[in-house]
């Protein structure tokens, strides 16, 4: 759905959110270096998120711990996963995607579950995050997403840090199944369409002009000719050859433009003669 819902709606629809400038600190306590990074999330919707991801690439050497958790309005704080990155002796770049669906992180969760006065058994990560703890309703306010990573003796570094939170909102135009952005396809589309649209117009108009200008200079039989062949053309239906031919002989887009050009002359034909 597009964002523009929000204002025709008295349910307030959570939007897609794309966080990539996370509040960065390290510090070294004794002979372990951390690096810390915060994304603070205002939730001020009425409906749960689908997900969330959070994407980050790692350099470091060893085998650093990772640690992400969620900091909620109400003050209590989530573990959400705690995970040992692949060891490395040398420098190396680590690059990985954590979803809100990680077994590990629902298994955290269930942990952690008599804080709640309800059963979340049967509820997703993203419900049981963003839900108050008397009832399974929406939490509204800030949410922060704190990720830590632990080295000992060993200066380790996030690179890049980007955290989404899934909604079902995005855009001017929302978005199609697979999450991409249909205002993009638009951009992209209208150029083409325009192109194709105006090569079309000017083709027939131009070939209809000739011809009917011609069979009417010439008259007699050569007129009737031409018009009968036009009646032909006329009478052809243009929908299923366009996708035959198409489909059987090529996808370019000078074969469809001239495909269109045949079956769009025929009108202009028989009002200039």
């Amino acid at each position: 759905m597009p964002v523009w819902v929000n204002f025709l709606s008295s349910e307030k629809i959570p939007e897609h959110k794309i966080i990539d400038e996370p509040e960065k600190r390290f510090q070294v306590l004794n002979d372990v270096s951390v690096v810390s990074h915060q994304f603070i999330v205002n939730f001020d919707y009425d409906s749960f998120p689908n997900d969330f991801i959070y994407e980050f690439s790692a350099e470091y050497t060893g085998s650093p711990l990772l640690q992400m958790s969620i900091i909620r309005p109400d003050g209590n704080q989530l573990k959400l996963i705690s995970t040992s990155l692949p060891y490395s002796k040398s420098s190396t770049i680590h690059n990985e995607r954590i979803f809100s669906t990680d077994g590990a992180i629902r298994k955290n969760l269930f942990l952690q579950k008599e804080i709640f006065g309800f059963s979340i058994d049967n509820i997703s990560v993203e419900d049981i995050v963003f839900s108050k703890l008397d009832t399974h309703e929406v939490l509204k306010g800030d949410y922060i997403f704190l990720v830590n990573l632990y080295g000992v003796k060993t200066q380790n570094e996030i690179l890049n840090s980007k955290l989404i939170v899934g909604g079902k909102a995005f855009g001017l135009m929302g978005t199609d199944e697979l999450r991409r952005d249909l205002a993009v396809g638009l951009l992209w589309g209208t150029p083409l369409a325009l192109f194709i649209g105006l090569a079309v117009s000017i083709g027939s108009v131009t070939m209809g002009l000739l011809y009917g200008v011609y069979a009417g200079f010439k008259g007699k039989k050569t007129d009737e000719a031409l018009m009968r062949f036009n009646d032909v053309i006329y009478a052809l239906p243009a929908l299923p050859f366009l996708i035959i031919l198409a489909v059987t002989i090529s996808n370019s887009i000078f074969l469809i433009i001239g495909f269109l050009m045949i079956f769009g002359w025929v009108g202009i034909a028989k009002v200039s003669r």
